[in-house]
């Protein structure tokens, strides 16, 4: 597995954006949608790598930077075909790293509540991070839980 940085132009992973945002549709009401679009990704705050092997997309995640001690775990996704191989494990302790190398003290994100959302919960849950309250921009939502890590 090869983990890069990726400028989000090339057709896999537009692809793969497109898969991410579909699946949170499927699975939460859109006023608790908080994945971001190709466009919103490409800010500059937000950095964004890819996963990859034997030429083959398997998966992404982005580090937004929230202030120079907090970053955000944001767009982790797997690819449907990659699932079960240890690609979110990968790219979360990648971001882990990255987020520590900059001198960050804690890194949080936001995921569902949902049963669609529990392997990311219990992923999460297996690398360190617990359950907090609402941060930075976001608010109390039954359908959002919240967790953070303290590097």
């Amino acid at each position: 597995m090869e983990i890069k940085a990726d400028d989000l132009t090339g057709p896999e992973i537009i692809s793969l954006i497109g898969e991410h945002l579909h699946g949170m549709a499927l699975h939460s009401p859109p006023e608790s949608i908080h994945a971001l679009d190709l466009e919103k990704l490409k800010k500059p705050e937000i950095s964004f790598w890819t996963v990859w092997e034997d030429g083959k997309l398997m998966g992404c995640g982005a580090l937004k930077e929230l202030d120079p001690q907090h970053g955000e775990l944001k767009s982790m996704r797997t690819a449907s075909a990659h699932l079960r191989k240890g690609v979110a494990r990968a790219v979360l302790q990648y971001i882990i790293d990255e987020a520590r190398r900059r001198g960050y003290k804690r890194l949080s994100l936001e995921t569902g509540s949902m049963e669609a959302f529990l392997p990311a919960r219990k992923l999460y849950e297996k690398n360190g991070f617990h359950y907090c309250a609402p941060f930075a921009d976001y608010v109390e939502d039954h359908n959002s839980v919240f967790m953070t890590k303290e590097l």
